[in-house]
């Protein structure tokens, strides 16, 4: 149907809108039109990154067949070496990858983990992971949910881990000597009341490797969730705060500082360092503006405050043997050069000092006050003692070792 057609419809003419136009003054200068800066692509370093993990994976089976092949109890250590090291790398690994896939998903640049390896050093044979990602590119929406699914996603298998451990684990008597001895977070505590009731005093939980495997990766979970600088509880306590999270960070650094200096306890000393180096305040995001919403504000309060049941103190520290009780001199009785070994047990029951008659020959007579079997006595100055021949020990002279009781040595 042309228009002429149209004019004679019932419809009659249809209404056609004049499309927008935009007036332009010629004599107004124009800006030109600038794109959008694009995100600057970080240098891919996948050969580096493959070679630091292998190396990790090697330096972590290294460090879990140290840790128990002297263990005693019959294991292969080279199985106890992959039961260690297998599921800790499946827990830094998720813990990275969820920093890396909501850093793709949100298009801010980001490098693949590399894995750090620690051998022979750190019983641990590792020091986690890092991700570089494009600075100033995420806003305060995207990197709170950069910064919390990496925490969130390590947790994830850490705790099933260490609670399979647990399982696997039992209580025995710490044992004599010195040792190494790992100093457990609340949440592994509760493990063990819940599935073994509560430690005896004078035991300890017996180490396995899964349960190696989940204590370290609670550690290093709390470790990342400090709220200080380019850590993750770093980004997630600016996103949540703003600024203020500066001075929270500068506080906690300089606490741990003196914490260290006051317990003379220097295991965080390198961690302590490199977030010195690194400085403790963070850069502002792209857009600081951007809401959370309250769903995102709760969880981030929430996992922030893993780090109380999740962090250790003094997670490693050196047992020390307990001390020894001196063993009973040996004495002689001068002149017959007769080893005898002495007990003394002077009780004091009158003012007055009695002088008991001398020994002779190996052997000894009693004061004329009696001494009943529980060593009580009835009347003056009691001595008891007790001598027994001995031929194998060196001989020394009576009036060098109880001149003061009383007894006089010819």
């Amino acid at each position: 149907m042309d228009y002429e057609d149209r004019l004679g419809s019932p419809e009659g003419p249809r209404r056609v809108h004049p499309e927008v136009v935009e007036l332009i003054d010629p004599r107004q200068p124009q800006q030109p039109y600038v794109a959008p800066p694009r995100p600057p692509k970080l240098r891919s370093r996948k050969k580096l990154a493959l070679v630091l993990f292998v190396a990790t994976c090697l330096s972590t089976f290294v460090a879990g067949h140290m840790m128990f092949r002297n263990d005693g109890l019959g294991t292969d250590t080279y199985w106890d070496g992959l039961s260690y090291s297998v599921p800790l790398m499946l827990i830094l690994i998720a813990h990275e990858m969820g920093h890396y896939l909501q850093a793709k998903r949100y298009g801010v640049p980001a490098s693949l983990p590399y894995f750090i390896p620690f051998p022979f050093i750190s019983p641990f044979g590792t020091m986690g992971a890092v991700i570089v990602q494009g600075a100033g590119v995420a806003d305060r929406k995207s990197l709170f949910d950069i910064a919390i699914t990496g925490p969130l996603a390590g947790l994830v298998l850490a705790i099933p881990i260490a609670y399979i451990g647990v399982e696997q684990s039992q209580y025995a008597p710490i044992p004599g000597g010195v040792g190494l001895r790992f100093g457990d977070p609340l949440v592994l505590k509760w493990m063990y009341v819940a599935r073994h009731g509560p430690i005896p005093e004078g035991y300890d939980v017996v180490l396995n490797p899964l349960l190696f495997a989940g204590w370290v990766g609670i550690l290093v979970t709390a470790l990342n969730l400090i709220p200080i600088g380019q850590l993750d509880g770093g980004h997630m306590l600016y996103t949540l705060i703003g600024k203020r999270a500066h001075m929270v960070a500068t506080g906690l650094l300089w606490g741990a500082i003196g914490y260290m200096v006051y317990t003379h306890y220097y295991a965080y000393s390198l961690i302590v360092l490199l977030l010195l180096l690194m400085g403790p305040r963070h850069p502002p995001t792209a857009d600081d503006s951007v809401p959370l919403g309250i769903g995102r504000i709760v969880l981030g309060w929430l996992t922030l405050g893993f780090i109380v049941i999740g962090f250790t103190p003094a997670p490693l520290t050196m047992s020390e043997p307990a001390p020894r009780r001196p063993s009973p001199q040996r004495v002689e009785t001068d002149p017959n050069l007769v080893s005898t070994s002495v007990g003394v047990d002077l009780l004091a029951r009158s003012s007055s000092h009695r002088t008991p008659e001398r020994a002779s020959s190996g052997t000894h007579r009693q004061t004329s006050n009696s001494v009943c079997s529980d060593g009580s006595a009835t009347g003056g100055n009691q001595l008891r003692f007790s001598l027994s021949a001995d031929s194998s020990q060196p001989a020394i002279p009576l009036r060098d070792i109880v001149p003061h009781t009383g007894w006089n040595s010819t």
